[in-house]
């Protein structure tokens, strides 16, 4: 028996056994095996050791795809081992970790190769469709007929750890309930536009599909809109019905008698309120993926995102939907989640996985039990509202910045084999960096909310760090000029789907009650999507920017002009112009050059930036705020008199 030090100066000694050192004296001497040659000789000691304890261990299989190649391999329930059976296996896991965790293999379920996709893809528009009855009561009669898995159909997990499991025969009851809310409690009828803010609870799910059950038209928004969005909002939208929280309640009141459309209050709350409907009083009792597939998307319910990763995408396919409530977001409760439960593909914006690699998550890591499927299903679970974050701002930013020590993190992703994201571009250094900690790559996707997926890398497909991928089968995409002929392979141009002859059945009807902006975004035989782009010998298309002025940080799409409207109000404000900078952690943030009035010319920079950043934040969605000001003289303009903005974006992106 052998004794030594476990290594870094560490007091730890680790004791070996007889069997371990042969192990050991083995792998040390032979250096790296090939798998096969590592499945005989575990077996080859295992049954030395079972020989030896004359015990009866409890055994899992498992297939692990190498190459070609898949060789069962069954790995011992560590509750039935002794301590040396677990430190001899650990010996081995270690000196393959790398091997393993670099060659993790992401490949199709439901097609083959890209090519496959767009032979396959023959949609059939029927002249009635109905998501809540074709697609998701379909699924439930599955689960009753005992031919579909028992993978939930919504699995949520509040910040607290309460956890609510739907199946879609769950689902199905209880959206008819809430479906009869909406058409008896608020009168709403066919057509009707309701208008739903609330954070990431299982009531936003079920008012979705009884929306779709009802007819009712659901306009989604973000729970961090001030009293001004919202007034917009409703009376943009002309909605007869809000929904919403605690958190909102006040500021839709303030508004709610300006707004002669608004017939119908709701508020999801213990707490009763003066000429609001208590939901919880009238409803007393409460992305190639297949249905054994666990989605996590982490986008906000108030993004078009949610729809598509949240909704459709993984209940087409019977999947999963996994919901942290999270209110805000904080790396280590990502991490947490993605080792704890059984989540198998992950979606989320660049600036999440730029956050997530540099978390320090070795050293911050408390490992806890795997989370298991055996819970009880809530059918008669009663919902609470969100609640409050535990840490403070400067915690969760101090968590953020710090960076990985090693690669071999202390988190193990044993579920996760699809990561995918969109919203803005993606790093390749971020890329490299996540492939390098966990073994994955990042399939990226690009869309609006107008077209959901253009294009994206899709799983079998050769992964060109920096580019969007190939055109979705639905979109015939091109790059055109402003002539609208297609350009040739890297000659920069607008990003475009045909919609002449045929229009895509995928694309947007157009925008409400705005005929003159549906019309401003049709040119020829062309959709233009606002974005700059090129595309490559190999058919990837790349994107450039913006062929307006919006501005994308971390998922959020910012109009500049609204930011320009907030700081207007200010009285040290004499004019601005906000545009894009770069940013690490973003990817770009909000920046405003402001001329500064004659009685603020002589107070304390600093002093002054603060001041005009909460204003903003208490004007406008805090979201939105300028996180630079940078004070000027004049502002670049043209001969009109319009502000050069991009200009100014371009003398930002050069400096940095």
């Amino acid at each position: 028996m052998e004794q030594r030090r476990t290594g870094g100066g560490e007091a730890d000694i680790q004791v070996l056994t007889p069997l371990e050192e042969r192990v050991e004296a083995l792998v040390g001497r032979h250096g790296a095996f090939p798998l096969a040659t590592v499945w005989l000789m575990l077996m080859w000691f295992r049954c030395l050791h079972w020989l030896s304890y004359s015990a009866w261990y409890k055994m899992n299989a498992l297939m692990i795809p190498f190459g070609m190649l898949k060789l069962q391999v069954r790995s011992v329930n560590s509750s039935c081992l002794a301590d040396c059976s677990r430190r001899a296996l650990g010996i081995l896991k270690t000196q393959y970790r790398i091997f393993f965790s670099n060659n993790k293999t992401c490949n199709p379920q439901n097609f083959t190769d890209y090519e496959s996709i767009k032979q396959k893809y023959k949609p059939q528009v029927p002249e009635y469709f109905n998501f809540a009855s074709d697609v998701l009561d379909k699924w439930s009669e599955m689960e009753k007929a005992g031919s579909r898995g028992s993978n939930p159909a919504l699995w949520w997990l509040s910040e607290s750890g309460q956890e609510v499991n739907w199946s879609f025969q769950d689902l199905g009851v209880y959206s008819k309930k809430v479906a009869n809310i909406l058409s008896e409690a608020c009168d709403l009828q066919l057509k009707d536009r309701v208008i739903v803010l609330l954070p990431r609870i299982p009531e936003w799910w079920l008012l979705n599909v009884a929306c779709m059950r009802t007819g009712t038209v659901l306009i989604p928004g973000s729970s961090q809109l001030t009293t001004t969005d919202i007034f917009h909002r409703l009376q943009a939208s002309k909605a007869k019905c809000i929904i919403t929280n605690d958190s909102l309640v006040d500021a839709v009141e303030s508004v709610a008698s300006k707004c002669p459309s608004l017939k119908a209050k709701v508020i999801i709350s213990h707490k009763h309120r003066a000429g609001w409907i208590n939901f919880q009083e009238l409803f007393r009792y409460w992305l190639d993926l297949t249905p054994s597939d666990v989605m996590w998307n982490t986008s906000d319910t108030g993004w078009a995102k949610s729809a598509w990763g949240s909704i459709f995408s993984p209940w087409i396919q019977g999947s999963c939907v996994f919901v942290h409530q999270m209110p805000r977001f904080e790396s280590k409760a990502v991490l947490e989640v993605l080792s704890r439960y059984p989540i198998t593909t992950f979606c989320s914006p660049p600036t999440v996985y730029r956050m997530l690699i540099q978390s320090d998550v070795a050293r911050s890591c408390v490992r806890t039990p795997a989370a298991g499927r055996g819970h009880k299903r809530s059918g008669e679970q009663r919902l609470g509202s969100s609640v409050e974050a535990c840490h403070s701002r400067e915690q969760r930013e101090l968590q953020q910045q710090r960076r990985v020590t090693s690669a071999r993190s202390s988190y193990r992703f044993k579920n996760l084999q699809h990561c995918v994201t969109g919203g803005e571009p993606m790093n390749p250094e971020v890329m490299e960096k996540w492939k390098e900690q966990t073994g994955l790559d990042i399939y990226e996707g690009y869309g609006q909310t107008e077209t959901v997926l253009i294009c994206a890398t899709f799983k079998g497909m050769k992964i060109k760090p920096g580019s969007m991928g190939k055109p979705s089968p639905a979109f015939n995409v091109q790059i055109i000029d402003e002539n609208c002929n297609v350009v040739p392979p890297g000659v920069e141009g607008e990003i475009a789907i045909q919609v002449k002859p045929v229009r895509p059945f995928s694309l947007f009807s157009g925008y409400i009650d705005n005929p003159q902006r549906t019309a401003s975004v049709l040119r020829g035989d062309y959709f233009l999507t606002g974005d700059r782009g090129q595309v490559d010998e190999d058919g990837y298309i790349w994107f450039l920017g913006r062929a307006d002025d919006v501005i994308l940080s971390a998922g959020y799409r910012i109009g500049p002009f609204e930011i320009e409207n907030a700081l207007i109000e200010h009285p040290a404000v004499a004019e601005s112009a906000v545009v894009s900078s770069p940013d690490p952690i973003r990817g770009e943030v909000v920046k405003a050059f402001i001329i500064r009035t004659p009685a603020y010319t002589s107070h304390d920079p600093d002093k002054l930036i603060k001041e005009l950043q909460e204003h903003v934040k208490k004007t406008t969605a805090p979201y939105k705020y300028p996180r630079k000001i940078e004070f000027v003289k004049d502002l670049p303009k043209t001969v009109s008199g319009k502000t050069k903005r991009i200009e100014l974006r371009k003398k930002e992106w050069e400096k940095n």
